[in-house]
């Protein structure tokens, strides 16, 4: 079991491998991680949270802001709440649905679950705790 570094791994397949998941960290075709990560069209990418972390005090999280470099070039964008913790700012469901995206919003196991039933066009946010 190999850790990732937080660089762009090279788009290699459509479909991912999830091959584990617990508090903490996620095994993605035989890489673990230990931090949030973004898959956008088939690679898997650290989340670079700091642009929302302004927002921390108001929900007492570090949220999903808008701020961020979502990847929006996708048809569907789901996003693992962890445990259903992470808050997500309105913002970012109303940029989505602005651009025609569906925005899944679920625990990560679950979010896990649609990434594997249906991965077409879908980019995702998965945060690995809380």
């Amino acid at each position: 079991m190999s850790k990732q570094s937080p660089t762009k791994r090279p788009l290699s397949k459509t479909r991912l491998e999830f091959q584990a998941f617990s508090f903490g960290s996620i095994r993605i075709d035989g890489t673990t991680y230990d931090y949030d990560v973004v898959i956008d069209r088939g690679r898997v990418l650290k989340r670079r949270k700091k642009p929302s972390k302004k927002f921390r005090a108001r929900f007492g999280h570090t949220p999903i802001s808008i701020d961020e470099d979502i990847h929006w070039k996708c048809r569907r964008l789901v996003i693992g709440t962890g445990t259903g913790a992470l808050p997500i700012m309105e913002q970012v469901e109303r940029e989505a649905q602005g651009r025609n995206i569906e925005p899944v919003i679920q625990p990560t196991a679950e979010a896990i679950k649609t990434l594997q039933e249906n991965r077409g066009e879908t980019n995702a946010i998965l945060h690995v705790t809380c």
